[in-house]
This record gives structure tokens, C-alpha cells and sequence, in this order.
């Protein structure tokens, strides 16, 4: 029997279930999950190995599911209910016994490049992190919380690209954080709106922000500062990372470049609003992605797709 995501499931969670539990169709399975969302960054980009992309869609189908979880309204008053099955799930899956088509594909994933449940099981805990905190008082605490929540992923892309050095790790611990906590600048209103404040109380103190000026989208030039301060914390997080690029082959070195030039482009369009943000959601356009690409491939040394280096010089011609 194929274990569906709940009683109700989420909107932007309602990607058809495979028929079957044939391995393919669960992979399929993940990447239309996964797909579902927009990113900052690619997953699964055709820059990454092929044999790893499916890989990449089942990790990060598992973490999207418990994420929403956490977020979505559909499992109000259930959240913990239901990211509690997801943990049991998780542990049959590495017992041999999956019944969902995400740890169908997991399960696969996990044998083939023998992943630890330590880092899965992290992943959960940062989520269920979410449902009992709500503030930050600083960065160091923020810090510990993407420890959990977004760093594990970070590991777990190295792990199937055939590395294991622990400073390599190091260097996608600060990238998981670094996209983490833009993310979470991205969306102080969104956030505020489900209770919770990420950015750390001592620079809303320091810069003279509040919380009213979150509820009611004010723009004021300590909103400005506080963007500032913000912006610079994660660029040097994101220059912690960048070595990271460098090392790893071709199998994952343009897939980190897309991911590290979409962070930084994310940043300067957090920048660019400044003291707007709360009123103003930075995004990612079509061109802005032209351009992260015509980057990430330049960094590496790649060709550049006709299509877009097409793209890049109409833009230049404006």
C-alpha cells in the first residue's frame, strides 16, 4: 500500500502518486515534489552528474515533505503527529520495509552511497525546532538551529558525490547556512506571519526595528541599517563557502557554482530593496537566473548554452 502525506495534503503538495512503487516512478515522484517549489538555487540542475540527480530529488523531496509539515496550514494542530510518522517512515525505510514513494527512492539512494540516518534524523529535529521556538535571541542560537535544519543537506549532497573530508564539510555547513538564513531574510513577513521571527532579537534592538514595524510593512531607514548588517553577515558566510567550489569535480562543481551564484544574486536583490523589504519580497527573475548561469558556468570554465548566452546579449543591448 502507498502511504500518502497526511489526511489533507498541501496545494503546492498535490503532485499525482505513482500508481506504483516501481523504483523509477518514485524518483519520478521526488522530482515533481521538488519541482513544485521555487528556489533560490537549482536542485537537480542537468549541471549536476546524471547518475546523482535523481539522488539529489529524493533527499531533497524528504525535506521538503517534512518541511511543510512544519509550515503548511493543511496539518495544523497535526504538525508533530505527522513529522513524527515521518521519522518512523524513515527508520522502516532503512530497515528494507519503505511504503511511501519517497523513501521507495531514499532507500535506494541510502544503500547506494551508504548515507547515515543521523543526518535525516537532524533534519526532523530542526523541523520540529519550529514548532516549539519561535524567537531568536542571537545569532549564535539562529546558528544552532540551522545546524539542524539546513546544514545536514549540505553533508548529505557532498556524501553522494564521493566526498567525506571533514573540511569539505566545513565548507557546505557555512553554504547550507548561508542559503538558509537569506532565505529567511526573504521572508521576515511571511514568517511573522506563522509567529516566528528568525532574525536575531539583538539586532532588531541594535538597529531600532520591531515587531510592529514587521506586522505593518513599514519602511524606515532602520529597517535599512538592519538589512545592511544582515546582507554582510550572510555574503561573509557565503565567502566561507566559496572554496568549496573550487575543490569539488565536475560532477557537482557547477551545480555548487548555481547554487552559490543564486545565493549571492538573492543577496543583492535583498540589497537593492533595503529598507522596503518588509513591504517588498525580494525575487529571483528570469533574467536574474540568465545571469547566475552565464556566472557559475564562467567560474568553472564551461560552455555556455546557445539559449542563454543568447538571452545574456539581448540584455546586454539594453
Amino acid at each position: 500500500m502507498i502511504q500518502r502525506l497526511g489526511v489533507a495534503r498541501s496545494p503546492a503538495l498535490a503532485v499525482p502518486l505513482p500508481p506504483t512503487l516501481e523504483l523509477a516512478a518514485c524518483y519520478r515522484y521526488c522530482e515533481a515534489l521538488v519541482r513544485a517549489r521555487h528556489h533560490n538555487y537549482p536542485v537537480g540542475s542537468w549541471f549536476a552528474r546524471s547518475a546523482l540527480r535523481k539522488h539529489i530529488f529524493a533527499m531533497f523531496a524528504f525535506a521538503r515533505v517534512a518541511d511543510d509539515f512544519a509550515d503548511e496550514p493543511a496539518y495544523e494542530n497535526r504538525r508533530t503527529r505527522e513529522l513524527d510518522r515521518w521519522e518512523e517512515q524513515l527508520h522502516e525505510a532503512y530497515r528494507g520495509r519503505a511504503t511511501h514513494p519517497v523513501f521507495v527512492a531514499l532507500a535506494d539512494t541510502v544503500d547506494r552511497y551508504a548515507l547515515p540516518i543521523t543526518e535525516f534524523t537532524e533534519l526532523l529535529s530542526g523541523f520540529r525546532t519550529d514548532l516549539e521556538r519561535r524567537r531568536y535571541a542571537t545569532f549564535d542560537e539562529l546558528r544552532s538551529y540551522t545546524r539542524q535544519a539546513a546544514e545536514p543537506i549540505g553533508r548529505l549532497l557532498l556524501y553522494i558525490g564521493g566526498y567525506r573530508a571533514p573540511e569539505l564539510h566545513a565548507y557546505a555547513e557555512d553554504l547550507a547556512t548561508a542559503l538558509a538564513v537569506t532565505r529567511l531574510v526573504q521572508d521576515i513577513p511571511a514568517d511573522w506571519q506563522r509567529g516566528r521571527v528568525y532574525v536575531p532579537a539583538e539586532d532588531l534592538r541594535h538597529f531600532g526595528v520591531t515587531e510592529a514595524d514587521i506586522a505593518s510593512r513599514r519602511v524606515t531607514p532602520g529597517v535599512g541599517a538592519l538589512v545592511r548588517y544582515e546582507v554582510a553577515r550572510i555574503r561573509a558566510l557565503f565567502e566561507r563557502a566559496r572554496p568549496l567550489v573550487d575543490v569539488v569535480g565536475p560532477d557537482l562543481a557547477v551545480e555548487l557554482a548555481l547554487t552559490w551564484h543564486g545565493g549571492m544574486r538573492i543577496l543583492d536583490k535583498i540589497a537593492d530593496v533595503g529598507p522596503r523589504l518588509f513591504a517588498e519580497r525580494p525575487r529571483l527573475r528570469t533574467t536574474d537566473k540568465a545571469i547566475v548561469l552565464a556566472r557559475a558556468i564562467a567560474w568553472r570554465g564551461e560552455t555556455l548554452p546557445p539559449r542563454t548566452a543568447n538571452l545574456l546579449a539581448r540584455l546586454g543591448e539594453r
